[in-house]
């Protein structure tokens, strides 16, 4: 050996490195195999040389680990497998997580039930905070249509009670006559309306929407 090899050859670094190498373990490769794939590489065109690779590829032995044997192929359907596993968890969390959304409009509308109050000749309270808020039901909307027995309310916001994409406010003609009256119930006008026991309370506390009755709804449902 000469000087320049000794002063090359580190046993040290040497061992470390062999203690590093994944394929220290592995039996040593046939030198006949080796060389033939050598040759080929050498000499076969490299598409070819892949696609043969994709198709034909003999894996060498490995750890006995479970992988003893899979091919390159066998690895690519796995990682696609994985994939779509992940995919149809994802769709299937997205589904569950959009319980809670709104019904698409194709459904039918949602509707709250409404009656008249029954005429009464006793006088009404002052309305105030404390009374409005113990009103089952109060909502801010619209009047899109009125008929003998029938008023028809939009709600674009509900203070108490369940959100419905309607409230109809139904009753004898006589009362609600009388009810119109109450509350100045007008094609397009805009109101605030409470109702408890399925019943719309007057006596101002359901009217026509102003900057009082609004402050009113407000401090009754801070919310």
């Amino acid at each position: 050996m000469s000087e320049l090899d000794e002063f090359d050859r580190d046993d040290a670094l040497l061992a470390r490195l062999r203690a590093i190498d994944p394929a220290s373990a592995l039996p040593p490769a046939d030198p006949s195999r080796v060389a033939r794939l050598l040759e080929d590489t050498m000499a076969t065109d490299r598409t070819e040389d892949l696609h043969n690779d994709v198709h034909h590829y003999e894996p060498p032995e490995t750890r006995e680990d479970g992988t003893h044997g899979r091919g390159l192929l066998t690895w690519i359907v796995a990682a696609a497998a994985v994939v779509l596993i992940a995919g149809v968890g994802v769709f299937g969390f997205l589904r569950h997580d959009s319980g809670n959304e709104v019904p698409s409009a194709g459904g039918d509308p949602t509707v709250t039930q409404l009656s008249a109050p029954a005429a009464t000749s006793g006088k009404c309270m002052v309305p105030s905070a404390r009374i409005l808020s113990t009103q089952a039901i109060a909502f801010d909307g619209t009047v899109t249509d009125i008929s003998a027995d029938l008023v028809t309310l939009v709600p674009t916001h509900f203070y108490a009670g369940d959100a419905t994409d309607l409230v109809k406010v139904e009753a004898d003609p006589e009362v609600m006559q009388a009810l119109v009256g109450a509350v100045k119930f007008q094609d397009g006008g805009r109101y605030l309306v409470s109702a408890t026991d399925g019943r719309v309370t007057v006596c101002g506390l359901s009217g026509p929407y102003d900057a009082r009755l609004a402050a009113l709804y407000a401090e009754a449902f801070p919310g």
